[in-house]
Order: structure tokens, then C-alpha cells, then sequence
């Protein structure tokens, strides 16, 4: 009888070797200093900015926190605009923050926040834009940041997904007023959960040091209404030890999108997003966008067919958060259909470090097994 093959998840956490984390941690149990700021959070700030290339790093205990309060450290009013093709937490902090999200359309190409799109919903009251980093794509900066120069809005990227990623030499945190980077345990790097702001601003680094620490000034004086969220020293440590190990993590995870790449090129129905030009990628993600009218099958068969074999890809973004039923109503899906397109059509495939070239190769076989 054949043995039963374990089930394969659309990713796995890497991890550094266990020796190295349990060394790193030991000096915990003689300092006592978890949390509040310890050795391990401001080393890793320092080092994350130099990786990155940027001024200026603020840790958070999740990359959503991080986000929120970015927002409302800039002290935003009124309407953002903002893609749907996004996780959730996107939308979320904004209204979170008191705020409306206008949701502008994607470019088919790379699902990122298409720039012809942005000047048409702009109002008196917008004043930022929030756009997304997607799949390790880098956002058309230059256009974006153009346009808020112009409108004089502040740019705030959602760089989730662009860890690692550089665009003709700079560092996706170097981009607008200030960049989100989560390092939840699915990520390319990862800090068990966490998140950070990067930024050129100090001033908005001193901001961010208040809000996440309950508005505190000094151990006598809270000058302001803040949050808790601060990341701890595990979580900093476990950062510091993925980080030693982060351009292995990616150089791995490249062979396995190039493996993909060569065995469902070619594949009539199947849409591979290309590399960017002058974009370094992370290889974060690998999406499939299925046309089913070529391909002979809908993405949500294909999804099903190899969840029947024990393999769970994703279908990453779908719904698009303006058609999520915590908004019904409040948004119309018609008016980004581009993004609904892609995001009817999109499955993205198992991908992490640790996936056997031999598993990435069932799963073509089982995605092509209808032709």
C-alpha cells in the first residue's frame, strides 16, 4: 500500500537552525528584559534599516499595528486612496483610523495601484495615498509620488510583501513618506509576528515611539493617547537570527519560481507575472492567474482539484476587501475591474524555502493534468 504523501500548505515558516535562536535567547534569562524596548529591539532596528536602506526603523508587535498607527501619526483626515487588491489589515487601518478608503484600479500587468487612475478620485478631502507592494512587484513610485507631490498628500506604501526587494538600487522601505513591513511567520523574513515603519522622518519615528508605547513621554508624564504595540525580545531575536540568514531564504525560494516558471511557461490560460525591470524580487508569492475560456478550467476547479490531492493553494487576493461582507454595500466592486478580474481568475501557488523540486513538480502535474 502507498504511503499517504503529507499535505503541502501555500507556505511554511522558515526557520533559523535551533542552536542559534536558543543561544541568542539565553542572555534573556539573565537580563529578565522581554519587552519595553530591550538590547535585541534596537539592534534590530539598526540593522533592519541598513538591510533595507533607510534612515530609520520602528519595530511593532505586527505589521497591522504598525500600519494603523503610521496613519495616525501622520494626523490624516478625510479619504485615502487605496488599492482592493490587498489583505485585509490595508482597508481595515484605515477605517480603523476614522477614515475613507477610495479605491483606485490595479494594472493587469503586475496588480499593483494603476497612477492613471489616482487624479480622477481625488477630492478636497484626500490626503494621502496608500498603495501596495504586491507579490514582491514594486508600485510605479515615481509616477505615485508625482502625483502627490503635486496634490500635496502624504505617501504611505504597504510593503507587506517587499522585504528584500530593491528598485534600481534603493530599498523598497526609501520609497514616499513612509513604507509598512510585516514579518508575520509566513513571510520571506520573519520575526514569529512583527512589523516595522520604515522612514526618512525622525520626526515621524518620535511619533510612532509614542503611539506604540501608550502615549508615554517619561515614566512620570503621558502626554498623549497611545497603543501597546511594542515588539518583544523574542520576537527581536528570532529577527536578528532570520536575518543572518535572509539572502539564502530568497536565493532558495528563487530556485523553486524559476523550477515553476520553466515547467507551466508556454501553457495556454496560464498568465506568469514577469519580473519587473530593474526590480529585484523577493520571491515571496507565486501567482497563476487562470483565463478559463483558454485554459479549459476556472481557477476555483484547479483550487479544488489539488486540494483533493493534499495541496492548498491560495487564492490571494480574493475577495478584494471592497466586495468583503464587513462592507456590504458600502463599496462598489465595479468600479475596480481590473482588480476584480484578477481577482476572480488568481491562485497562487505553494512556495517556501523547504519545497522539494519534486513537490513543485507534482503540483504542475496535478495544475496541468486537465490538458
Amino acid at each position: 500500500m502507498s504511503q499517504k504523501k503529507k499535505p503541502i500548505f501555500v507556505t511554511r515558516s522558515s526557520m533559523p537552525p535551533f542552536e542559534e535562536y536558543v543561544e541568542t535567547i539565553r542572555p534573556l534569562w539573565d537580563s529578565c528584559w522581554l519587552t519595553n524596548m530591550g538590547t535585541y529591539h534596537e539592534e534590530l532596528a539598526k540593522k533592519l534599516a541598513d538591510y533595507l536602506g533607510v534612515p530609520f526603523v520602528s519595530l511593532f508587535v505586527n505589521g497591522h499595528m504598525a500600519l494603523e498607527l503610521c496613519i495616525q501619526a501622520f494626523g490624516l483626515t478625510g479619504e485615502v486612496i487605496t488599492t482592493p487588491f490587498t489583505f485585509v489589515s490595508t482597508t481595515h487601518a484605515i477605517i480603523r483610523n476614522g477614515l475613507t478608503p477610495v479605491f483606485a484600479d490595479i494594472k493587469e500587468e503586475d496588480f499593483t495601484m494603476d497612477p492613471e487612475k489616482i487624479e480622477g478620485l481625488i477630492t478636497d478631502k484626500t490626503t494621502a495615498i496608500l498603495p501596495v507592494h504586491v507579490y514582491g512587484n514594486m508600485c510605479d513610485t515615481e509616477a505615485i509620488e508625482e502625483i502627490a507631490k503635486k496634490y500635496g498628500l502624504k505617501v504611505i506604501y504597504d510593503a507587506a510583501h517587499a522585504f528584500g526587494v530593491t528598485k534600481k538600487g534603493r530599498g523598497a522601505g526609501d520609497f514616499g513618506h513612509a513604507s509598512m513591513f510585516s514579518f508575520h511567520a509566513t513571510k520571506v523574513f520573519h520575526t514569529i509576528e512583527g512589523g516595522a515603519i520604515g522612514t526618512k522622518d525622525k520626526n515621524l519615528v518620535h511619533a510612532l515611539w509614542k503611539l506604540k508605547d501608550f502615549g508615554i513621554r517619561d515614566e512620570e508624564v503621558v502626554d498623549g493617547i497611545g497603543a501597546n504595540g511594542k515588539m518583544n525580545e523574542f520576537q527581536a531575536a528570532m529577527g536578528l537570527c532570520n536575518l543572518n540568514h535572509v539572502h539564502e531564504e530568497i536565493e532558495k525560494r528563487k530556485n523553486i519560481v524559476l523550477h515553476y516558471r520553466e515547467r507551466l511557461k508556454g501553457r495556454k490560460g496560464l498568465f506568469l507575472k514577469e519580473e519587473q525591470q530593474n526590480v529585484c524580487s523577493n520571491y515571496g508569492y507565486f501567482p497563476v492567474i487562470f483565463n478559463p475560456e483558454l485554459f479549459g478550467e476556472d481557477r476555483d476547479s484547479v483550487f479544488l482539484r489539488l486540494k483533493s490531492h493534499g495541496i492548498h493553494a491560495r487564492k490571494y487576493f480574493y475577495p478584494l476587501t471592497n466586495a468583503m461582507e464587513c462592507f456590504q454595500g458600502r463599496f462598489d466592486v465595479q468600479k475596480t475591474p481590473i482588480a476584480k478580474k484578477i481577482g476572480d481568475r488568481v491562485l497562487t501557488l505553494p512556495l517556501f524555502s523547504q519545497l522539494p523540486l519534486e513537490e513543485a513538480d507534482r503540483i504542475c502535474d496535478i495544475l496541468l493534468e486537465n490538458g
